[in-house]
């Protein structure tokens, strides 16, 4: 294989229109994977779908961009980085305009597989391109201002979404991207280099197949497999098959192949490999918290759409001050340390949501949210610069293509994961709390003697189960985020296998 070289860019000036064009490509993408959410329920009424219907404009995009990230460092050794990125950059922006004014279902869904495909390789070339024009030394502040566009997004996502929703209209969920993609394609154009190509490099079309089979079904049963009760589905069970055949047929065609669509010289180097296990654990309490906290804030804490939008914000700023220190820091403090630092904010952040009820303040949503993105800042950034520090740099745009796509896998399988968790638990401790509900029962029993409950007629009875409910679900959401915590304690042993790197 012929060997790619990248030159650093020494004009400071272009280096930072470099910097702000790919981040503004990395914001649009990365928005986009959660604005839409909040504004499901109202393109649902305008396209007369079913809950069932609309959910797959969510998944249509998610399973087109899993399935093409892994294309993107074949497809830029082919055609060039530079060219990826715009044609990249025009298809998203013209797509997203394209599922604002779609009028149908069928519209919308088409276009959204679209929107997936070209969205698919923005983030991991903006990472590259950043790796490239910055040296060694200053990655980690490459690395920061990276992390902002694709922690950041979605975080911010669900409440940009709820604004627009509620203020203007659905449509400018995905009308929003064109000014940003206009301004990435004109800096893009302008400033960023092209790459050497490699025509002698041939597509393994076989291991893209079975790659793309395994990720495109395990993503539907994900993403399914809680509306149609898991195993108990005979299309959940066809996936998971085919996603677990399919991923041990593609890591025997790897390791065999003469010419791989993934080359396994990658997965000689310690950091990569690491750093990829570690992505995927940060994959599943990235999202997996948002995922949560919605649902809690509104079904059982009473508050408005908008308001959870606004208590989650300060998440968000958390993580941009946690990653502007991180640049500030980068090549004066070993990162592992501020991962170690991270990772143990984190952990206290999640114990202490352990400890929600539902009489919490503001300031308790607002005070976790924000320890726990500091701490998410101080992990993601020095991860990402541990990760790619000793790969060889030929290797960087498939290696940040599969960073970002295990990166993306952990979080849909952490959302899947608390949601049926969730699910589990409250119907183990309804079940659990309705035994208390006897005559026997001396605080039960005070209750009805002060007129709270009437358990004598219908009404009453209905009012003590709503009551039982409200408490399972409320106990369900802090096993869940005790979960969660486990998962951060589980990285730590992680951290002990990443190299300093030697510059």
């Amino acid at each position: 294989m012929t060997t790619q070289t990248y030159d650093v860019t020494d004009d400071t000036s272009k280096r930072g229109l470099i910097t702000l064009s790919v981040m503004l490509a990395t914001i649009m993408q990365a928005l986009d994977t959660t604005i839409a959410n909040v504004a499901l329920p109202h393109m649902q009424g305008a396209m007369s779908a079913t809950q069932d219907q609309i959910s797959w404009v969510l998944t249509s995009y998610i399973v087109a961009s899993a399935i093409a990230m892994p294309l993107t460092g074949f497809v830029s050794s082919r055609i060039g980085r530079k060219q990826l990125f715009l044609y990249s950059v025009v298809g998203f922006t013209v797509t997203s305009a394209l599922c604002g004014a779609a009028q149908s279902l069928e519209q919308m869904i088409i276009f959204r597989l679209l929107q997936g495909i070209f969205g698919a390789s923005l983030v991991p070339l903006s990472q590259s391109v950043l790796l490239d024009t910055y040296p060694p030394k200053q990655h980690g502040s490459a690395m920061a201002m990276w992390g902002i566009g694709v922690m950041v997004g979605p975080i911010l996502g669900p409440s940009l979404g709820g604004w627009l929703t509620e203020y203007y209209n659905w449509r400018w969920v995905f009308y929003i991207n064109v000014p940003f993609g206009v301004l990435a394609w004109l800096g893009i154009a302008s400033s960023v280099k092209e790459t050497r190509l490699d025509p002698s490099r041939r597509f393994d079309i076989f291991g893209f197949s079975l790659l793309g089979i395994c990720i495109g079904c395990l993503q539907l049963f994900l993403d399914r497999g809680e509306s149609q009760n898991w195993f108990a589905s005979m299309e959940i069970i066809i996936e998971a098959s085919l996603s677990a055949l399919t991923l041990y047929m593609f890591i025997v065609h790897m390791f065999t192949s003469k010419m791989p669509f993934l080359d396994p010289h990658m997965f000689r180097d310690r950091n990569f490999v690491v750093g990829l296990l570690f992505a995927f654990m940060m994959g599943v309490i990235l999202l997996a918290t948002l995922a949560l906290l919605p649902p809690y804030l509104q079904n059982l804490m009473g508050y408005p759409v908008l308001d959870v939008g606004l208590l989650l914000s300060p998440r968000g700023f958390g993580t941009m001050v946690g990653m502007m220190i991180v640049g500030k820091l980068s090549g004066k403090v070993d990162l592992r340390y501020l991962i170690g630092i991270g990772l143990v904010l984190m952990t206290f952040a999640l114990w202490e949501m352990t400890q929600f009820s539902v009489d919490i303040t503001n300031w308790n949503i607002i005070q976790t949210g924000i320890v726990q993105g500091f701490g998410l800042g101080l992990v993601f950034v020095p991860l990402s610069t541990l990760t790619f520090s000793t790969l060889s740099p030929h290797y960087r745009n498939e290696g940040t293509s599969l960073y970002n796509l295990i990166r993306s896998i952990g979080s849909s399988i952490g959302i899947s994961m608390v949601v049926t968790y969730l699910a589990h638990r409250v119907q183990i401790n309804h079940a659990a709390f309705s035994t208390f509900i006897t005559p026997f029962n001396r605080a039960l029993q005070d209750a009805i003697s002060q007129g709270t409950y009437n358990i004598q007629s219908t009404t009453g009875l209905v009012t003590l189960n709503r009551e039982v409910t409200i408490q399972a679900s409320m106990l369900g959401y802090l096993q869940d985020f005790r979960f969660m915590m486990f998962v951060c304690i589980a990285m730590f042993p992680l951290l002990l296998l990443l190299r300093k790197p030697e510059y």
